[in-house]
C-alpha cells in the first residue's frame, strides 16, 4: 500500500507529553514534515527504552527545528505559556493536547488526591489546551487544527480503569463541544482514539505486546498485533492536515479493530 506525506512547511506544531511514547511519535513526525515543534512536557528526556536523545534534538539533527518547554499541563497558567511560546514563531497552528496519566483503580479505591491528579491531567491538560489554542488561533484571526489523544476508555468501560476511563470520557465531550464552538472561527477540533498500543504508558509495552498476543485483553485485537506510536502519529497528522478540512468533532479509533466486537 502506498504511504501519505505531509508538507507542513511555516508551520508550528505544539505537542504535549512530547518526550516519549506516542507524543515523541507525532512531534517527530511533524518535525519530519517541515513543521517547527514545540513539546511541552514535564520531563525533557524519553521514558522509551533504548532512546536516550530528547524530542528536540532528534528533530535537529533529522534537520528539523523544534523547542522544549517544561509543562505541567494539570497547571493551565503552564499551558498558557507553552502557547505563548509559539509566538516567536508566528503562532500556534496546529495544537496537539497528547499528556495524560494512567492510573489503575477500582471504584472504591481511588483517593480524592488521585481522583483529582488524574482529571486535572487528562480532562483539564486537554480542556486548558484546546482553550489557549483557540485564543491564540482566533486572536490572530488564522485558522487551526487541535488534535487530543482520547482513547478507547473514552467509549468503552473497563475493568480497574474507572478513573481513566472518565478523564478520556470527558476528552471525547471537551472535543465535540469545542468543535462545535470554533467552526465558525475555522478552527477544527478533533481526537485519536488509541487501543493498546505498545508504550511505557501504563502496563509497558513488552506487557502490551504479550498481551495482546496472548489474547489476555477485555476483548481481541482483530489485527492480532499491539499498536505502535507510528500507528497513532499517522492519524494525527491526517486530521491536522488539509485532507481532513471537513472533518472536526471526529473521534477517530487506532484500535486495530478492538471497538468494533
Amino acid at each position: 500500500m502506498g504511504r501519505v506525506s505531509y508538507d507542513y512547511t511555516g508551520e508550528t506544531v505544539v505537542v504535549t507529553g512530547g518526550s516519549s511514547g506516542i507524543g515523541r511519535e507525532i512531534a517527530v513526525r511533524f518535525g519530519d514534515a517541515g513543521a517547527t515543534v514545540i513539546n511541552g512536557d514535564v520531563r525533557e528526556r524519553p521514558k522509551d527504552r533504548g532512546e536516550e536523545r530528547p524530542t528536540r534534538e532528534a528533530i535537529r539533527e533529522a534537520g528539523g527545528q523544534a523547542e522544549f518547554v517544561e509543562t505541567d499541563v494539570s497547571d493551565p497558567s503552564a499551558i498558557r505559556t507553552l502557547v505563548a511560546s509559539a509566538g516567536e514563531y508566528g503562532g500556534v497552528d496546529v495544537m496537539v493536547n497528547n499528556a495524560g496519566w494512567f492510573l489503575e483503580s477500582s471504584l472504591r479505591d481511588v483517593s480524592p488526591e488521585e481522583f483529582d491528579r488524574i482529571t486535572s491531567i487528562n480532562a483539564g491538560g486537554v480542556f486548558f489546551g484546546c482553550q489557549a489554542a483557540a485564543d491564540d488561533m482566533i486572536e490572530r484571526g488564522e485558522p487551526g487544527a487541535i488534535v487530543n489523544t482520547a482513547s478507547i476508555s473514552s467509549t468503552h468501560a473497563q475493568k480497574n480503569q474507572i478513573p481513566y476511563d472518565a478523564t478520556k470520557g470527558a476528552v471525547r465531550m471537551i472535543t465535540r463541544g469545542a468543535a462545535l464552538e470554533l467552526a465558525d472561527h475555522d478552527v477544527r477540533v478533533n481526537a485519536v482514539a488509541p487501543g493498546h498500543i505498545a508504550t511505557e504508558f501504563g502496563s509497558g509495552a513488552e506487557k502490551k505486546k504479550e498481551a495482546v498476543a496472548a489474547g489476555e485483553v477485555a476483548k481481541p485485537v482483530p489485527i492480532e498485533r499491539a499498536g505502535t506510536p507510528e500507528d497513532v502519529a499517522g492519524a494525527v497528522l491526517f486530521l491536522a492536515s488539509e485532507d481532513a478540512s471537513y472533518v472536526t468533532g471526529e473521534l477517530l479509533y487506532v484500535d486495530g479493530g478492538w471497538q468494533v466486537y
